[in-house]
């Protein structure tokens, strides 16, 4: 059945349906042809999708829309071109540390491309860099959007697993900004090895004039750690309230929403929303019949009944997780396996807060995994390009990722150093 489904699956890609509609009925008529009452997946859809954690979804893609569209990300990335941009690869420097930066307001990879990305693969493109590494760039340093808290995915993990959120959102903080750090390496070292130019000098009274102006976005992700870490909101109301400190300063301070634009305002964000629900209601139909098939159970008795060690258990999960990871959405993996993978961690003692990063690495690699990539989808939209020339822009940078992951996996302190009391 499993085989059955994924040819099916292949058919509809072949006939170029959405990958959303190709997963969902595939799964459907599979679970149809064992007989499976489809009244009870719709329930079963609902439910999953009755959860006030993905209400930060839309709260978050609105607060990006708002930026964009109101000057809070143009100020921004001026700001950053002002400071950081003369320097050697300095426009792809500008491209991550705004993904950085965006990462910490959104908690959505697919809101940080589609913030960033609308901007800086022109400016790159401009600026004379290759569009297949301006593209895959930004693809990649999207998917920060989900390591560095607010974080939807640790949300979601520590509501499964009854684990500290903050906490979570603690452990993300440094391997966030060790992946950050390694994009922007490997961002100067390509500049310098294919000649890319950089920005001209910035003088000091205008950059300090762009920093006065950009001051309000980055007042934006102070603001919403305060608010979570400072036990004031959750995750869900400081979205909420991050969307509508975004509108009042673009109305009122920057001057540039009227209110003939909160109609495409709307209609973008529930685009965006939509697109990542459909995937996520995709997602849940195929776990149901992974589920029902026991295909996870047995992988994971597999693993449990193999008597392995640390590492062959580790290499054996991100494995697994990796090829779950090329059809599946984030917070559907973390649903299907992190249950069975349970009991299997706390008997290997393994840390929690440790796996939960190494997790969260791995959804980082699946957005950017063909063939459902959520980040993929985005930056084919955004820059115009054919979903193939995307898939292919990435490759590189999926190597990188890789190497992150091993360091994070090997490292484990780089994720528990924050939170001692936790090792």
């Amino acid at each position: 059945m499993v085989w059955l489904l994924m040819g099916i699956f292949i058919l509809f890609l072949l006939l170029r349906v959405p990958i959303a509609f190709s997963l969902a009925m595939s799964s459907l008529i599979v679970l149809a042809l064992q007989g499976f009452n489809l009244v009870t997946v719709i329930e079963s859809v609902f439910s999953g999708m009755n959860n006030s954690s993905l209400i930060a979804i839309p709260g978050f893609v609105l607060t990006g829309v708002i930026m964009i569209k109101g000057g809070i990300s143009r100020y921004l990335l001026n700001f950053l071109k002002a400071w950081i941009g003369h320097l050697t690869g300095g426009i792809a420097v500008v491209t991550i540390v705004a993904c950085m930066i965006f990462a910490a307001i959104s908690g959505s990879s697919v809101a940080t491309v589609a913030a960033i990305g609308a901007i800086m693969i022109p400016a790159l493109v401009e600026s004379g860099y290759d569009k297949n590494y301006a593209m895959g760039l930004v693809a990649t340093a999207g998917t920060l959007g989900i390591l560095i808290p607010p974080s939807i995915s640790f949300i979601i993990f520590g509501t499964v697993t009854n684990t500290s959120v903050g906490d979570l959102f603690i452990a993300g903080v440094l391997p966030g900004l060790f992946f950050g750090f390694t994009l922007i390496v490997t961002a100067v070292v390509y500049a310098r090895r294919k000649g890319y130019g950089k920005l001209p000098s910035t003088p000091w009274n205008e950059r300090f004039k762009e920093g006065y102006k950009a001051i309000w976005g980055l007042l934006l992700p102070v603001l919403i750690f305060y608010l979570i870490y400072g036990g004031i909101a959750t995750p869900t109301e400081s979205s909420v309230i991050a969307s509508l400190y975004a509108l009042l300063i673009s109305v009122f301070v920057y001057r540039e929403i009227k209110w003939k634009d909160i109609r495409s305002i709307l209609r973008e964000t529930v685009q965006t929303t939509s697109m990542v629900y459909m995937i996520v209601v995709a997602a849940s139909i195929f776990g149901m019949f992974l589920t029902i098939n026991q295909v996870p159970q047995d992988v994971a008795m597999w693993i449990s009944d193999s008597d392995a060690n640390f590492w062959t258990f580790m290499l054996t999960v991100n494995l697994f997780l990796f090829i779950l990871g090329a059809f599946l959405e984030g917070v559907s993996i973390i649903l299907i396996t992190v249950p069975i993978l349970l009991p299997i961690l706390n008997l290997m003692g393994i840390n929690l807060y440790y796996f939960a990063v190494v997790l969260v690495v791995n959804l980082e690699l699946a957005m950017i995994t063909p063939p459902v990539g959520l980040n993929l989808f985005v930056t084919s939209g955004i820059a115009k390009e054919p979903l193939e020339r995307v898939i292919k822009s990435v490759i590189p940078f999926i190597f990188i990722m890789l190497f992150v992951l091993a360091v994070v996996i090997v490292w484990q302190d780089l994720s528990l150093y924050l939170i001692p009391h936790r090792q």
